[in-house]
């Protein structure tokens, strides 16, 4: 699968498909269960984040990488020409849950400092070397790279 997703055809197939199997998938299975998890033992997270448009509640599966305490998200949209949705909706409004397995945060969103993002990028390949792909094929738009602080509101 990180082969496949690493390809311009398969993360165009995977963006266009994922997460539609992924998010019924992870309700039936009550937060256990993902495809890119069980198939890659990738960290997905649930965000949930409020549309930029419509103000609607809209929750993605993403990949979610450790940093120090908190948990930083790419906007690398398996490399295609538009940022996620989920990026815009962030910078719209910063405040978001995350979901993973049976915990649920509210967290705020920021930016990634300059020194943030490299060390972002460096874990997500480790984890996904899809991502070094990506990052090689996303030469029109900024990657869009937040770290998720949990929010103590």
């Amino acid at each position: 699968m990180q082969v496949v997703g690493a390809t311009k055809p398969g993360s165009w197939l995977f963006q266009k498909s994922l997460y539609r199997l992924d998010r019924p998938l992870y309700r039936w299975t009550d937060g256990r269960v993902t495809v890119p998890g069980v198939v890659t033992g990738l960290p997905v997270i649930m965000l949930t984040t409020t549309g930029a448009k419509s103000g609607l509640t809209r929750t993605m599966p993403v990949m979610g990488t450790p940093i120090d305490d908190d948990i930083a998200v790419l906007g690398t949209n398996f490399a295609q020409p538009r940022s996620p949705a989920w990026a815009i909706n962030l910078e719209a409004d910063p405040h978001a849950r995350v979901t993973y397995r049976d915990r649920s945060v509210d967290v705020i969103a920021r930016h990634a400092t300059d020194e943030e993002r490299e060390r972002v990028w460096d874990r997500a390949i480790l984890a996904y070397r899809g991502f070094k792909a990506y990052r090689a094929r996303i030469t029109d738009r900024p990657v869009r790279i937040f770290i998720l602080e949990e929010f103590h509101g």
